[in-house]
């Protein structure tokens, strides 16, 4: 006995329901409701010059790269990604038997804070004891000097890190 094909989209009403929740691709990381996000220039609390403006850089790059989200100059946007550069350390690591470092370590610590423009927090982070608002995060990046490596490119190592793991921070968590 053969059923007529009008019971087939019956047939298969609950199959198709059952798929409805699941995303693919890159849009199911992160929240739905976004669509632009802005940066404003990240401040920062040490004395090394340009670090804040290349930070910004570097995030607002992986930004564009790594998400569904369009960087926009308006603060009028989905949400805001505020940074703070609040530490940026040099210190030696392996120093030389005359004195002179034989490698250093470069470590810079962020605030980051992201909101809706209402102001309300888009990421909760439980674990971390500050206010469910920011987070903090430490990029680190080692520096040989004997192998010609210099600051800027050991800076840049520990920017290009704290961009990845910002941009990490607006995924939805699992």
């Amino acid at each position: 006995m053969r059923r007529p094909l009008c019971c087939l989209p019956i047939l298969l009403l609950p199959a198709l329901a059952g798929c409805a929740a699941y995303q693919i691709g890159n849009q199911s990381l992160y929240p739905a409701h976004i669509e632009t996000v802005y940066v404003p220039m990240i401040e920062s609390a040490g004395f090394r010059r340009n670090l804040g403006e290349r930070l910004t850089e570097a995030v607002m790059k992986e930004i564009e790269l790594r998400t569904p989200y369009k960087v926009t100059g308006d603060p009028r946007a989905d949400s805001v990604l505020q940074c703070r550069l609040v530490s940026d350390r040099k210190r030696v690591s392996v120093p030389g038997r005359t004195g002179d470092p034989t490698q250093l370590q470069v470590t810079m610590q962020v605030e980051v804070s992201w909101t809706d423009r209402r102001g309300t927090a888009l990421r909760q982070l439980d674990p971390v004891p500050l206010p469910p608002e920011i987070a903090t995060v430490t990029g680190h990046a080692n520096l040989v000097p004997e192998v010609g490596q210099s600051v800027a490119t050991a800076q840049q190592e520990a920017i290009e890190s704290l961009a990845r793991q910002i941009v990490g921070m607006l995924e939805n968590p699992w």
